[in-house]
């Protein structure tokens, strides 16, 4: 479709009521501007929603073959791998990944988006639904590509490729349902501006609504995404809502930190508590025995958010939403529901 016009540098200086030259200046050299000037130049950059192209500008093609990428921390062995696979995947056809990150701060992914399109990046990778409307605006203004990562747009609006975070939940809880278990703590991730978390604890819902049940509020604790906050977590759901027999974590770690406070407790882990988590990350299959989770395919995702920009840097058409598999993994830390008494005894 036609895009509209970026706005150029000459039309900040025109509505500014100053030259082209001065213009320049209070942006890239502020502190040899009067005040005022400068003040005048920045509302008119706001008004405008006039970003800088950075290197791009001085290439004819408006090429700088790179790609910037914004995501949560990327200490989270499940960001680390997508974006392993997708700085690989851009290599390989001789583009440069641009990495930033941010703490699940939308005002931070703002002006990380806004730094890398001001350098030229040819196109961007973001992760989730949850975006200021700057951000995404900065990007449509400046007519550069984007690829949503691990959320769907039910909506069509967005280029995507992810996966149904509550129907990948909806099958951890069904898994625990068909087991016997009708008491379930859930330790989720946090919901504020992340849609991935909010989208696993409903499903979790969902599912024991199908069966008539209720999720107790005193039930669900929201927890960084770390093992030393699963084990936090696990502690306070024993003090505050005790009876359960399974936990669902929002993740792998949060998970696995439930089970070593389980087993630090003397806890028969599946006999007594059954324990599932979400994502598959390496240790999930490694720390004995074996931790039921959801599969998430982070490198592929990765990889395939790579290959979706490159084909449409190259103008060819992709469809707007790839939906990834996401399967139940079941292993050794779910079983039967306890007969008698749950824990404590």
């Amino acid at each position: 479709m036609p895009r509209t016009p970026s706005p150029r540098l000459v039309d900040v200086a025109r509505a500014a009521g100053v030259s082209l030259a001065t213009a320049s200046r209070a942006l890239s050299e502020p502190d040899m501007v009067r005040e005022n000037t400068r003040g005048r130049v920045q509302e008119a950059v706001a008004m405008l929603g006039y970003v800088p192209h950075g290197t791009a500008r001085a290439l004819a093609t408006r090429r700088t073959r790179t790609i910037g990428a914004v995501f949560p921390p990327v200490d989270n062995p499940i960001f680390a791998g997508a974006t392993h696979a997708l700085a690989q995947e851009l290599a390989a056809a001789g583009y440069t990944l641009l990495l930033a990150s941010h703490d699940y701060d939308l005002d931070a992914e703002l002006a990380a988006t806004r730094a890398l399109v001001e350098r030229g990046a040819d196109g961007m990778v973001l992760v989730g639904l949850d975006h200021r409307p700057e951000t995404l605006a900065v990007l449509e203004r400046s007519g550069v590509p984007y690829e949503i990562t691990w959320s769907l747009d039910g909506a069509g609006n967005h280029h995507c490729v992810g996966l149904s975070h509550r129907g990948a939940s909806i099958k951890v809880a069904q898994h625990l349902l068909d087991l016997g278990h009708r008491e379930i703590a859930v330790i989720a991730g946090i919901t504020n501006n992340n849609d991935r978390a909010r989208e696993r604890l409903s499903g979790v819902r969902d599912a024991l609504a199908s069966r008539g049940l209720k999720l107790p509020a005193k039930r669900v604790i929201e927890a960084p995404f770390s093992v030393a906050r699963g084990r936090e977590a696990f502690v306070k759901l024993l003090e505050r809502a005790p009876g359960f027999t399974a936990v669902i974590g929002g993740n792998d770690p949060l998970a696995i930190g439930a089970l070593l406070e389980a087993r630090a407790r003397g806890i028969d882990v599946p006999g007594e508590m059954s324990v599932a988590g979400f994502d598959d990350i390496e240790l999930a299959g490694e720390l004995p025995p074996g931790l039921t989770t959801i599969r998430v395919p982070s490198a592929e995702i990765g990889r395939e958010a790579g290959r979706r920009l490159l084909a449409r840097l190259e103008g060819k058409t992709v469809p707007r939403v790839r939906e990834m598999p996401a399967p139940l993994i079941a292993r050794g830390t779910t079983g039967p529901a306890p007969k008698g008494k749950a824990w404590p005894r």
